[in-house]
């Protein structure tokens, strides 16, 4: 049996074509057969009947159900016309064609993506009609449509179709929203009296975790969801949609500690996976919704606008990318909060017998480290240094023998060679996100800003990047802020490397997301070196301009952006500068012209209306958005003038 919608339009379809049926057999077969108008009917019928069919049997249930119902329901109605035209042409058959045949299922998706486009969030009705006629029912089976759209947008962009690709993204959002809407109705509708840390929740049941496994990709996971979800076929992370290099389900024995301490403080009793539901994908029979969404008369919004930062191009030991988020909400799971993702690199698969060589290794290691000897302990953090490069199973492993909090202590060490090792080796493990959480609890963020401040060139570049890396969560960003980073890393940003000015700016990036540090960087300073960065010659142009554009949401940053001549600048990289780098400028122009008439003649001044005309027609949907927006602040104050005048 098809999995919905696939059998509701094969029903559809079915219906028109047995109401069709006998009188094209009774044309083709009497005088009217020669009639040229119902020749090319047929013709046209036969064709959409077999694209039809095509698109049917190639379903599998892994295949987007969106992108489906895309394809398939002009299909349908084109068979409806078809059939219509046939029976007008005939003008013959008193029956009526099936009712409900319309595209209603196609117009609310579509119907959704313009409220997307529009910025007015999906109404939970529109997004609870989609979750009912696609069968999106549970929050496994909203990821796994998110797992295929993706790939179909991959496929767009390989074959350079931006405009599928563009219409392909679009439908992912609202895929997005609906993932959001189940976590918000999971929390809302959760049996346990207090609030559940996010990161004792599996992705995919979102659910407390009983039993914690981690995927290759690093991630945490309940192991009987991922378990099924690696059964059904999909080889990928369902919160980072990594390929997993391979199926090994790793016991978190740190995270199931945590959950264990957690549960006793409270006095919660963790609830058994198996026993407590079906893990299975539901049929379209099922009545019931795992964790669905219900119908209710609020509206869901999108987050607050979000400067987005560029990617990395290097880093001291590995290579993360960046992913770009569509809002500042934080829940159990969503790909915009996934800021730092990192890339795994392929490897032959490890078996068990592997990674308990490595255990014992670790082990050995972690011993040296407690050791009095310096040589020992040089020896020790630099095989650790090397190990946490390697893979994402070596970090595991040396985060479950308890290394963190001795490599966290080592930080202050006056050997210069094993502080460098120490810090290198945080922030290669801090690529996996629960390293990030033991680190920052362990108490490193004040070592670290040690390090930031006394270190070695390349003891402050790694130290600020492992400051970026742990500042993805915003209970970090608040800790670093105040623990006193701030002030280190505009010194690092005026003065170091050329790679530790990029380090610095990333964190400080970061950083700046959260209100409170935004004060913070402007008062340390940071707003001159930023401007001064923005020289084309310095290669940071991108990464400056995304860092002013957040600074420039407080009074205080306005100002300062103004007195150091950031305006002009960034008039010249709306003009010159990258796709990026246009988008994250006009935000800052036009929060600098927000109630601002001396700015806003300054930008005018620096003949920045054909840049923003261009921009208003090619740029970013976000950069179109700015760029309208400040010409219509023009146009309004020379309105305002002709009207005093």
């Amino acid at each position: 049996m098809k999995s919905e919608p696939v059998s509701k339009y094969y029903q559809k379809a079915e219906k028109t074509l047995k109401l069709l049926k006998p009188i094209i057999d009774t044309t083709i077969f009497s005088d009217l057969a020669s009639n040229e108008v119902l020749g090319k009917l047929f013709e046209k019928l036969g064709v959409a009947v077999d694209e039809l069919k095509e698109l049917i049997m190639s379903w599998h249930p892994l295949s987007s159900k969106f992108y489906f119902v895309i394809q398939v329901d002009p299909l349908v109605s084109i068979i409806q016309t078809l059939g219509l035209g046939t029976l007008q042409q005939l003008s013959a058959s008193p029956e009526c064609l099936p009712d409900n045949l319309g595209n209603e299922k196609s117009s609310t998706i579509k119907e959704a993506i313009m409220e997307q486009l529009e910025g007015v969030g999906q109404s939970l009705e529109v997004l609870e009609n989609i979750a009912e006629n696609l069968g999106l029912r549970s929050n496994q089976e909203v990821l796994i449509e998110v797992v295929a759209l993706e790939k179909l947008k991959e496929n767009a962009e390989q074959i350079e179709n931006t405009a599928e690709a563009e219409y392909i993204d679009q439908m992912i959002s609202v895929v997005y929203r609906m993932h959001e809407h189940l976590v918000t109705l999971k929390q809302a509708q959760n049996s346990i009296q207090v609030k559940v840390p996010a990161d004792f929740c599996c992705p995919l049941s979102l659910e407390l975790m009983t039993d914690p496994v981690i995927v290759a990709s690093g991630q945490t996971y309940e192991r009987a969801f991922i378990k099924n979800w690696i059964d059904l076929g999909l080889n990928v992370c369902p919160k980072t949609r990594q390929t997993l290099v391979h199926t090994n389900l790793i016991p978190n024995y740190t995270v199931k500690a945590l959950i264990a301490n957690w549960c006793e403080l409270n006095d919660v009793k963790p609830i058994d996976p198996i026993k407590s539901k079906n893990i299975n994908l539901p049929s379209p029979s099922h009545g019931s919704m795992e964790s669905g969404l219900v119908k209710d008369s609020s509206v869901i919004t999108s987050g607050p606008d979000a400067v987005a930062m560029p990617t990395r191009h290097r880093e001291p030991e590995f290579s993360p990318q960046l992913a770009v988020p569509r809002s500042q909400s934080h829940t159990v799971w969503q790909r915009s909060s996934e800021w730092f993702v990192p890339r795994i690199v392929s490897t032959p698969l490890e078996t068990r017998a592997d990674l308990s060589a490595t255990e014992t290794l670790v082990q050995e290691l972690v011993e040296q480290l407690r050791s009095d000897s310096l040589d020992a302990k040089r020896e020790a953090t630099a095989e650790l240094r090397l190990l946490a490069k390697h893979n994402m199973d070596n970090r595991i492993v040396i985060s479950n023998c308890g290394a963190i909090s001795l490599l966290i202590d080592l930080l202050e060490s006056a050997d210069t060679t094993v502080q460098e090792n120490c810090v290198t080796a945080l922030l290669n493990l801090s690529i996996n996100d629960n390293n990030k959480a033991a680190i920052a609890n362990a108490g490193a963020i004040e070592p670290l800003i040690h390090v930031l401040k006394t270190g070695s060139s390349e003891a402050k570049e790694n130290s600020a990047a492992t400051l970026f890396s742990l500042s993805v969560t915003e209970e970090n960003k608040i800790r670093i802020g105040r623990s006193g980073a701030i002030e280190p890393l505009v010194e690092l940003l005026g003065t170091g490397t050329p790679r530790g000015k990029k380090d610095a700016a990333t964190a400080l990036f970061n950083l700046s997301i959260s209100h409170e540090n935004k004060d913070r960087i402007v008062q340390a300073g940071a707003v001159k070196h930023l401007v001064e960065l923005m020289d084309p010659a310095a290669g940071m142009v991108d990464k400056a301009v995304a860092v002013l554009a957040n600074l420039a949401t407080i009074a205080q940053g306005k100002t300062e952006i103004g007195q150091q001549g950031g305006i002009p600048v960034l008039v010249e990289v709306i003009e010159l500068g990258s796709t990026r780098g246009k988008e994250n400028a006009a935000a800052a122009l036009l929060h600098l012209c927000s109630d601002n008439h001396r700015y806003l003649n300054t930008v005018l001044q620096e003949g920045a209306v054909p840049p923003l005309v261009a921009l208003s027609q090619s740029g970013t949907p976000r950069a179109k958005e700015k760029a309208l927006a400040l010409l219509n602040q023009f146009r309004s104050q020379r309105h305002g003038r002709a009207g005093r005048g």
